[in-house]
């Protein structure tokens, strides 16, 4: 069986993860290749994991000329799926699709396409328009969790046409990270967080990742513990917007903004307690890479993280935007570093046995074979 697989090349989220993890095992399963349409971390990344990646640059987002280098390509080399991740690479298989009616296309639908431009206007209203008329030609449907489901539904697409696939994580590769002190001391100095508890939130600075909730639920937590911070990783357009909330509420030495993460492991290892307080997920790489270190975590109920978090036995949900309830979990935490370590043990544990990379890349397997049975 031989796959290709689509994809901006721009990619720094959960689909740029999810499609290194999953082709990493997948190639040992398919014949398959990836071509992505610029250069930059992603393709070193996937050339550095030694899986099968070329690129067809666009000179813009809407240069069609790669579509017939695509068509040549799969004609010449015999492809039999097409698989595409991410609104480009939607766009681009809606026009590749027209010339290869007899070819099986996939798109993996990795968040809630309503929301993926919705920090730039003119995005939010021209890319999110192209890609949900891009989707609706597609033949079958990856829901990255269960949380999708009724969204992919709502484009009118039959249920038969979806599949269900989680994140994996590939917890046998090694691990490699910065010690503590090592990363915090770039960041403050040692007396700011020497016997702290540290509360850490790693995302891109997105309206959508609510970090406004971390932030009001670290004000109240700080008004009563005041051997705990707050670490905030990542970068994006709601910087500046944070940084002032920060210091509406007086927290600049108690919350703290790290700008861009180059490699997830130094901070999650400095942490303690890793919180997801997003509006809205699939289910976030995040909370995988940091159960890799046996870090607990408290997160908001969204897509299919109830699917790995029991709330109360090996971590903490609360409703979407209630930074209150959030705040008095953090507090619940604080208070037993027992609770702690056992939540990040049972977490690490649960997510080893049913979230592996080799597991993720079976259920795409056997989504290929159905997939090339029914056609």
């Amino acid at each position: 069986m031989k796959v290709l697989h689509l994809i901006s090349g721009g990619d720094t989220g959960g689909a740029k993860t999810h499609i290194i993890n999953l082709c990493s095992k997948l190639k040992n399963l398919v014949d398959l290749k990836i071509i992505c349409f610029m250069y930059g971390p992603f393709y070193e990344e996937v050339k550095n994991a030694s899986i099968d990646i070329d690129v067809i640059p666009q000179r813009s987002r809407f240069d069609l000329s790669v579509v017939d280098r695509l068509y040549n390509l799969i004609e010449e080399q015999g492809y039999d799926i097409i698989h595409c991740h991410g609104a480009r690479a939607n766009f681009i298989g809606m026009f590749l699709k027209r010339k290869l009616k007899d070819k099986p296309f996939i798109t993996t639908i990795h968040s809630d396409f309503d929301l993926d431009f919705q920090d730039v206007f003119y995005k939010r209203i021209i890319f999110s328009y192209l890609n949900k008329i891009s989707l609706k030609r597609f033949d079958y449907f990856i829901s990255v969790g269960s949380g999708l489901i009724s969204k992919i539904k709502s484009l009118g697409v039959n249920e038969k046409r979806i599949f269900l696939l989680y994140n994996g994580f590939d917890f046998d590769k090694q691990i490699s990270f910065e010690e503590k002190d090592s990363f915090l001391s770039k960041y403050m100095d040692k007396s700011v967080y020497q016997s702290k508890t540290i509360v850490g939130n790693l995302s891109r600075l997105y309206k959508v990742k609510g970090l406004d909730v971390f932030i009001k639920a670290a004000n109240l937590v700080v008004k009563d513990n005041p051997d705990v911070i707050f670490l905030i990783g990542g970068s994006g357009p709601q910087k500046e917007f944070l940084q002032n909330m920060i210091n509406e509420f007086k927290l600049n030495d108690r919350v703290f903004l790290l700008g861009n993460i180059k490699n997830p492991y130094d901070f999650f290892n400095a942490i303690d307690i890793n919180v997801i307080s997003s509006y809205s997920e699939t289910f976030p790489y995040s909370i995988l890479e940091a159960t890799a270190l046996e870090k607990c975590c408290v997160s908001s109920k969204v897509g299919s993280v109830p699917d790995l978090i029991e709330d109360g036995e090996n971590g903490f949900l609360f409703e979407v935007g209630d930074y209150k309830e959030l705040a008095r979990k953090i507090e619940t935490l604080l208070n037993s570093r027992e609770l702690i370590t056992a939540f990040g043990k049972r977490l690490s544990q649960k997510a080893k046995e049913k979230f592996s990379a080799d597991t993720m890349a079976k259920m795409q397997f056997d989504i290929y074979k159905k997939i090339m049975k029914k056609r």
